[in-house]
């Protein structure tokens, strides 16, 4: 027995992988949330952990209630559609309207100026008839003399505007190449526009290059001492007036009315579309309330009959869909409560059984030792047949007190009476305690009992005869399993938690053992008699004792690498555990080293490379223990899968207890 030694581990000098072959995003996801007991899953920057906590925490109540409610969701839904459609339809409503508007107003636009440009060759020459313009007979014979062109002019261009303010605007402008008259026939305007800027310079150039026709454009009318413009469309054509001159006459009509008659139709539009989004979700609302009721009244009265309370009924009301779910809802629970019923009542005679049993076999038991004991005393004068017959009885009536001493514990925890009586103690001392009765069975078996961790104190509130059971059980197994090899005991305590770990070099656990190992009476080999080992009842009592303290008891094994046994306890009595201060696979282990089945390296398996041969020597203690994060509640069973290479043999399984 050592206290403090260091464990023969397998593989001594190889390095391990402190990070645990962590992934990047595994690093950032954890880095958002404090890791159980304070633990680091692998170094991370601690600006990048405040930063992904800080974008997480406002988002995580909106997902959650995201995720959980199904109305909330079906309803957004809605909404969300709703708008999209409601869009979609505004848009091409308003992009027809607009279209229909513009249309109308060329059409009116183009009538009006076609008016304006007649009345204008007719007030020039009263006998006119070409269309273009160019027959003009004054025209082309040089005009009638008229002395004040100008005033012509300006008297055609308020004529025009005279029927239409405020709808249209006229503008004449002398055209390109008549500079001799730019006094006389300058830029004239109705209203308050500034001509030139109103006019588009390119419809300019185009009425100088082709004088026959009317053109038009959209345009801005840009109005005297102001830089903002107004959309309008403007209509131009080359004219002469009383002298023959050539000029070119505008009319410029604003979008003023149409852009009010659009703005109008654009607000009734979203006046209607945020009534019929509103509409819709609260119509969505009251459907999908109509089924969600039910369904999570069903879902409250399915967690109170998981809690226990059976006789939990729906209220079903009318004849449709979810009447008939309620229907089937409560005969599903009515049939569940008499099933349940029923085994509970089964349940409670088998307890009551085993219990009457385990009491009633005392007296006979006690009987048939306290003889066994006289005819084992007495064997030495029996012939050799006789006395190994009088050793075997003695061992079977041993054997047969412990495993009523277990049917009586056993039957203690189903009926839930065991009591927890903790304390204050330091687990130091009750391993030491079990290492010391464990010594005689390691040296018959060739093992070595090595502690770790005992370099300082290891306080907890515990019960100590359960967890000296637990750790009895645990050590005893091991030493039984190992194969003569070395069994090593760890200590650890962390941020709320104490653990104790047993580790064996043995057979090990098949691939989906850890978590059949608990059960009742289960052996590794179902076809073996049980002629070794404890009763069955163990490990199943062992569980039971770590649960009443609020604990885990775990398992982890690989074929042909041994085991670790695993039990976390809370440091306070009713603390609530978060992880353990302990990795439940070891470092150790064959898949951490990088090895095979066979203990040769992977990289190393498929060329033939020799197997080093298994040391035993002592190597340097690990550092002190620190919490695993990785070591979360759950079933806490983990098996390394052996590689598919052949049947694993039974030979040295036995059954744990």
């Amino acid at each position: 027995m050592r206290f403090g030694g260091a464990a023969p581990e397998r593989g001594a000098g190889r390095p391990v992988e402190t990070s645990g072959g962590i992934s990047l995003l595994r690093r950032l996801w954890r880095a958002g949330r404090l890791l159980p007991e304070g633990a680091a899953a692998a170094p991370v920057h601690p600006l990048l952990r405040l930063y992904m906590r800080w974008v997480r925490r406002p988002l995580l109540p909106a997902m959650r209630l995201w995720v959980r409610n199904i109305q909330l969701r079906v309803v957004a839904t809605t909404l969300l559609m709703s708008i999209a459609v409601v869009l979609v339809l505004g848009v091409v409503v308003i992009g027809q309207v607009r279209n229909g508007l513009l249309e109308a107003k060329r059409n009116a636009a183009q009538s009006q100026a076609e008016g304006g440009f007649q009345a204008a060759r007719a007030a020039a020459d009263p006998g006119a008839a070409g269309p273009d313009g160019r027959s003009q007979d004054a025209a082309q014979a040089g005009g009638r003399g008229n002395p004040d062109a100008g005033a012509w002019l300006t008297g055609l261009v308020q004529q025009l505007a005279s029927g239409g303010q405020g709808v249209y605007y006229v503008v004449a402008l002398a055209g390109a190449g008549d500079s001799a008259h730019v006094g006389t026939r300058g830029p004239r305007a109705s209203g308050d526009i500034d001509p030139e800027r109103s006019v588009p310079a390119g419809l300019r150039k185009k009425l100088d290059g082709t004088r026959t026709g009317a053109f038009e454009e959209p345009t801005l009318i840009k109005r005297s001492g102001s830089d903002e413009g107004e959309p309008a469309l403007v209509i131009g054509k080359w004219l002469y007036d009383v002298d023959g001159k050539g000029y070119q006459l505008y009319y410029l009509f604003p979008f003023t009315q149409e852009e009010k008659s659009l703005s109008l139709i654009k607000g009734t539009l979203a006046t209607a579309g945020v009534f019929l989004v509103v509409l819709l979700g609260a119509i969505a609302w009251l459907v999908v309330r109509q089924i969600v009721t039910p369904v999570r009244m069903a879902a409250g009265i399915a967690e109170r009959l998981a809690a226990g309370v059976l006789q939990e009924r729906m209220k079903v009301t009318g004849e449709d869909d979810i009447a008939r779910l309620g229907e089937s809802f409560n005969k599903m629970a009515q049939n569940l409560q008499v099933k349940i019923q029923q085994l509970e009542e089964l349940s409670r005679m088998q307890r009551r059984f085993v219990s009457d049993v385990s009491h009633e076999l005392r007296t006979p038991l006690t009987t048939v030792r306290m003889a066994a004991e006289v005819i084992h005393e007495a064997r030495e004068d029996f012939d050799p047949v006789t006395a190994r017959s009088a050793e075997l009885l003695f061992g079977q009536v041993d054997r047969f007190e412990s495993l009523l001493a277990d049917l009586l514990e056993i039957s203690r925890f189903d009926a839930g009476a065991a009591a927890l009586e903790a304390e204050p103690i330091d687990l130091r001392d009750v391993v030491k305690r079990v290492v010391d009765a464990a010594m005689p069975l390691a040296d018959r078996k060739g093992s070595r009992l090595l502690v770790r961790g005992d370099d300082k104190p290891v306080m907890a509130e515990v019960d100590p005869r359960r967890v000296e059971r637990v750790l009895r059980n645990l050590v005893v197994n091991a030493v039984e399993h190992g194969e003569g090899r070395d069994v090593v005991v760890r200590l650890a305590a962390a941020a709320g938690a104490v653990a104790v770990a047993v580790r064996d070099y043995g057979v090990g656990l098949k691939p989906g053992e850890a978590t059949r190992v608990f059960n009742r009476f289960w052996r590794a080999d179902p076809a073996r008699a049980r002629t070794t080992g404890g009763t069955g009842l163990g490990l199943s009592i062992a569980v039971e004792d770590a649960r009443l303290h609020g604990g885990w008891l775990q398992a982890w094994g690989e074929p042909g690498g041994g085991s670790q046994f695993r039990l976390t306890l809370p440091a306070t009595a009713g603390g609530v555990l978060r992880g353990s201060p302990i990795p439940l696979e070891p470092e150790d282990s064959r898949r951490k080293r990088g090895l095979n089945e066979a203990g040769i390296p992977l990289s190393a398996a498929g060329r033939g490379a020799p197997v080093p041969p298994q040391s035993r020597t002592q190597v340097r203690p690990s550092p002190p223990p620190v919490v695993d994060p990785a070591a979360l509640p759950g079933s806490g069973a983990r098996v390394v899968a052996r590689p598919a290479r052949g049947e694993e043999t039974a030979d040295g399984e036995g059954s744990r207890r």
